[in-house]
């Protein structure tokens, strides 16, 4: 089991600090919340679409531990100019990711840019929830198009 140390790095607390970088404001008409059931956390984003229907602009309001923010921090970082598709994918593939962890398998990373920051955090299913929060608020967020 990883350590809390190998969890809280200096790259996951600065990541979760850049969420400053993607305020939510009211120009994100497309809404969506998601929780975290086992830990509370919680997060709400805001998104615009491009006319070609790619994602223009992410905001995001995130009460959640240093990787669920760092995690959204991720999010938000890769997810303009990507089609709605790719971010259901990827939301599949990281918790098929995670899940395989809490098994105890390896599964290879996805494919999301900057996960690898919080891939200790795998080895802790109780941050699960907190890291999937802006995959599935965007899901929730798109479903509403």
């Amino acid at each position: 089991m990883a350590s809390a140390a190998t969890l809280y790095t200096p790259e996951v607390l600065a990541l979760a600090t850049s969420l400053a970088a993607f305020p939510l404001d009211d120009g994100l008409a497309l809404r969506g919340d998601a929780r975290s059931p086992r830990c509370g956390s919680s997060l709400t984003l805001g998104l615009a679409l491009a006319d070609d229907g790619t994602i223009a602009r992410v905001g995001l309001s995130a009460h959640a531990c240093a990787v669920g923010q760092a995690a959204a921090a991720i999010f938000a970082g890769a997810a303009p100019g990507l089609a709605p598709a790719a971010l259901a994918s990827a939301e599949a593939a990281i918790a098929v990711w995670l899940e395989a962890a809490a098994r105890g398998e390896a599964v290879p990373l996805p494919d999301w840019p900057g996960l690898a920051t919080i891939a200790p955090a795998a080895a802790f299913p109780a941050r699960h929830g907190a890291i999937l929060l802006a995959w599935r608020a965007a899901a929730a967020a798109l479903a509403l198009v």
